[in-house]
């Protein structure tokens, strides 16, 4: 790839009759003039075909614990090298990283690195995985994917931190690339995803079902509990049971506390009996491991055998304790956790560290 303006192209477009392209990466399918720029921002209509405008630019590089994106059935306690670029291709009215998300400003990209220099930083750092995260990786696909080959190369593994909007056939190309994934489910109704979020509900259930069913991705799911919006017993009801009849039990679900941001400065905190009421509605539909997360509850952010019910994996505010699996198992009863884990947990902790490429 030619990359040295930060312009690549990009194969995921059709023409028009006119002179118009279609860029056909997400549901969205953008109809675009020369010289237009998608509701994502960082793919544009350029000499007649789609491009993405910011290639091998960041707003920003740094550590994380796993445990933050959230995954926490996915190398525990391991440090994760974050970053993201600019724009999005949803247009959520809550959204907590809307300075980068909604960026439409290049200045935000203010950080530059080669796949290779990402790769390398990761495992001079001792960062077992690299996340594509802030903004949601689809959209720039390109530079993600040849990340992922970079850190492939070194046994350093991808996570995709996204909200699952994405046609079919990008979709297979981009997972392809990719280890872990947390996958935003933002409410459970046609009229929230639309009227909220911009976009539709069933491209993102299509994108779980097919994570679960036609790939190897470890995958787990976050829903953020919005007040009044997407937090009524009757639509976790719906969610969770889809989830279980379509997704199986073993899938991590997320309930995280929403706070006041973006377009959504007059809405409350998200209580703690909305999380417990939204954890309660799960479990009675037999999914195994449910947290809640953006508050501080240890029992509830913690891993805990649905067999014999004994602590697996303790958690308080990143920070693990209690350790008691044995090779992927309860080592209390035997039984089989599903995820992605090692014989020993990680030991980086809640440090957050900013990180920059020399």
């Amino acid at each position: 790839m030619d990359n040295s303006d930060n312009t690549v192209a990009t194969h995921y477009w059709r023409h028009l009759d006119n002179d118009h392209v279609v860029c056909t990466l997400c549901p969205r399918e953008c109809e675009l003039r020369e010289g237009k720029r998608g509701v994502c921002y960082v793919r544009m209509a350029q000499g007649g075909e789609i491009v993405l405008t910011s290639y091998g630019r960041s707003s920003g590089f740094c550590i994380d614990p796993i445990e933050k994106k959230p995954l926490h059935h996915f190398l525990p306690g391991t440090p994760v090298l974050s970053f993201g670029t600019a724009g999005c291709n949803l247009t959520c009215a809550f959204c907590q990283n809307w300075d980068i998300s909604k960026s439409r400003h290049m200045e935000t990209l203010s950080a530059a690195a080669t796949p290779e220099q990402l790769a390398k930083l990761a495992e001079q750092t001792g960062s077992r995985s690299v996340a594509f995260t802030y903004n949601d990786p689809v959209i720039f696909m390109e530079y993600a994917l040849d990340v992922a080959a970079a850190c492939h190369e070194r046994s350093i593994k991808t996570v995709a931190v996204t909200a699952g909007y994405i046609n079919p056939e990008p979709r297979r190309e981009f997972f392809a690339g990719m280890d872990a994934a947390n996958v935003d489910l933002k409410g459970f109704t046609e009229a929230f995803y639309h009227r909220i979020c911009g976009g539709h509900l069933a491209p993102v259930l299509d994108s779980l079902r097919y994570l679960k069913h036609e790939t190897q991705v470890w995958f787990e799911i976050t829903t953020l509990l919005i007040p009044g919006e997407n937090d009524s017993p009757v639509e976790l009801d719906a969610m969770c049971r889809w989830i279980s009849d379509e997704l199986g039990p073993d899938v991590p679900l997320h309930f995280t506390a929403f706070h006041p941001d973006f377009h959504m400065l007059d809405k409350p905190r998200t209580p703690m009996s909305s999380l417990l009421q939204a954890r309660d509605i799960a479990k009675a539909h037999g999914l195994h491991y449910v947290y809640v997360g953006n508050v501080h509850d240890v029992k509830d952010g913690s891993t805990w055998c649905p067999s014999c019910g004994e602590l697996l994996i303790e958690r308080d505010a990143y920070r693990l304790g209690t350790w008691a699996l044995q090779h992927g198992c309860c080592q209390h009863c035997g039984t089989k956790i599903p995820g992605v884990f090692e014989d020993y947990p990680g030991k980086w902790g809640p440090r957050r560290l900013p990180v920059e490429i020399k």
